[in-house]
């Protein structure tokens, strides 16, 4: 007979460890040393009789058990969550942490102004966001939405287009300067180009380079807010986001009528989260702000450089 009876505490323990197969990592999310944590499994696993998970140098892998009970426990949390939301929300007010994950162009340029504008208007939310150049696990509850370049075809997840942009060649006055204008795509090959590093681009989307028929860069980041700044200092050319040149003045588009990439970024939830009204309500707010922001800073780049079509 199991001296112990399972109990959400127990649970949480579960999913922080199913979510991030690590018990330090695990330790980190729910605040707790990770020898507590490794304890309270197998404390749960001696509850239920069974091994929940396969223990590896690799990390913490589920079992066949482990996958059933990741099921239950993850309809526990959305019951707690949706619980404590009708409790707690307020129809003028959201409440709570919501964690946003997203590329680093997005997360730099857009989200700040856009965050900081729903925040001022809900005093009693906070919101995260993370920066990373990899595709987020939702289903690891790694953020409790995320914005992507590029729709995912696998998950359950509801994904919605949240706002299109374009990509142009850009340098620096400096560049311009030393070099002079480039008439034709010709002429910007044979200079050192920015750009991604080739093996750690993690979405087809961001291989700009290869594009527009454009050899690895010699200077390359997985962040765009790296490349840029290289753009700023006069080290070559890159393929740089409309919505980032109004922070970067000394950058200007060049070849806009030949060079212009069109891309849309896409705004993802899990689909357990549909009836969580805090996070629709939010994301409702996120996705207004973000349109409206893109679309003011689109409209200074056509102001400042326009196609010769416009």
């Amino acid at each position: 007979m199991a001296e112990h009876t399972p109990n959400w505490d127990d649970l949480r323990l579960f999913l922080a460890v199913a979510r991030t197969e690590s018990l330090s990592a695990a330790g980190l999310r729910v605040k707790k040393d990770a020898a507590t944590v490794g304890r309270r499994v197998q404390r749960l696993e001696g509850a239920l009789g069974a091994r929940l998970f396969n223990r590896s140098p690799q990390g913490y892998q589920l079992t066949e058990p482990g996958q059933r009970l990741l099921q239950h426990a993850d309809a526990m949390e959305q019951s707690l969550l949706n619980a404590e939301q009708a409790v707690a929300d307020s129809p003028d007010q959201l409440r709570g942490s919501i964690r946003i994950g997203a590329p680093d162009g997005c997360a730099s340029f857009i989200l700040p102004q856009v965050v900081a504008a729903i925040c001022q208007d809900n005093p009693e939310l906070e919101v995260q966001i993370v920066s990373l150049p990899r595709i987020f696990n939702l289903s690891k509850r790694e953020a409790d939405m995320a914005i992507a370049v590029s729709r995912p075809q696998t998950g359950r997840l509801i994904v919605q287009p949240l706002s299109d942009y374009h990509l142009y060649a850009a340098v620096s006055k400096d560049w311009l300067t030393r070099h002079g204008e480039p008439k034709t795509i010709i002429d910007l090959k044979p200079h050192a180009f920015v750009g991604y590093i080739p093996d750690m681009i993690f979405d087809s989307e961001l291989d700009y380079l290869s594009e527009i028929g454009i050899n690895a860069p010699r200077l390359s980041s997985n962040s765009v807010v790296v490349q840029l700044n290289w753009v700023r200092q006069g080290a070559g050319p890159a393929i740089v986001h409309d919505f980032a040149l109004p922070f970067a003045p000394e950058v200007v588009p060049v070849l806009r009528n030949t060079i212009r990439l069109h891309r849309t970024f896409y705004l993802i939830r899990h689909v357990d989260d549909r009836q969580v009204n805090r996070l629709n309500r939010f994301a409702t707010l996120l996705t207004q702000g973000v349109r409206e922001e893109m679309a003011r800073l689109a409209k200074q780049v056509a102001e400042a450089y326009p196609l010769d079509h416009e």
